[in-house]
């Protein structure tokens, strides 16, 4: 008998242990593929599914977790295609890295004069321009007067704090990657978000939260 239970516990460990796996995993498997497959479902007419296991696990557990939350991603009005119009500005990013582009092209969209650099290590412009460890992502943005945009900042806060800058900012950020964000859409996946204001003593301090696709607009 105790052979039989010692069995018995050991399988349901190995099966929760999967389990738990799966729900980790799943926010950040998200992320890599927003970032490496940008916009698949305007690129592609068969949309890329994600992984059955992980999605049957997520579903028959109770266990709570940060996941992307399902909402339909709104495209940009018309009236905001040229907030940015007056801003000119260069990227620094990595040539392999496809969201990087999408937010070029998305922030182009919005009227940004923008230039793309592709550099080996975009660290050392981070620490240049003061980016903090924990507010940093894939690419950097800085503009002609010196203020700097930290990854995926959807164009309507730039234009709002570039039009009246914090006297102790030196620019804002989005930390990480957030699926849904401009320039990582992933099939309809959203996740909310923050965007922080980055000062220039090193500190922090949320400039707007972000909960659902119409906020970015």
């Amino acid at each position: 008998m105790r052979r039989y239970t010692n069995r018995f516990i050991n399988e349901h460990n190995l099966i929760s242990g999967r389990v738990l796996s799966a729900i980790v995993v799943l926010p950040l498997s998200l992320t890599i593929a927003a970032c490496s497959q940008p916009n698949s479902a305007a690129a592609d007419s068969t949309p890329a599914t994600e992984p059955t296991v992980a999605t049957q696990n997520v579903q028959t557990t109770h266990t709570e977790q940060p996941t992307a939350e399902i909402m339909p991603v709104s495209a940009p009005s018309d009236t905001q295609s040229t907030i940015l119009k007056n801003i000119s500005a260069t990227v620094y990013k990595d040539a392999n890295c496809g969201c990087c582009k999408e937010w070029v092209g998305y922030a182009e969209g919005h009227g940004l004069n923008a230039t793309a650099q592709n550099v080996e290590d975009v660290s050392l412009f981070k620490e240049r321009y003061s980016v903090p460890q924990q507010m940093r992502s894939c690419h950097t943005t800085v503009t002609t007067d010196g203020y700097v945009f930290e990854g995926h900042v959807p164009a309507k806060y730039m234009a709002q704090f570039l039009k009246n800058p914090p006297s102790d900012a030196i620019g804002l950020a989005v930390p990480s990657m957030p699926v849904g964000s401009p320039g990582m859409e992933y099939q309809d996946k959203f996740m909310s978000y923050k965007v922080m204001q980055l000062n220039k003593d090193g500190s922090t301090a949320i400039y707007a939260i972000i909960d659902t696709p119409q906020q970015q607009i």
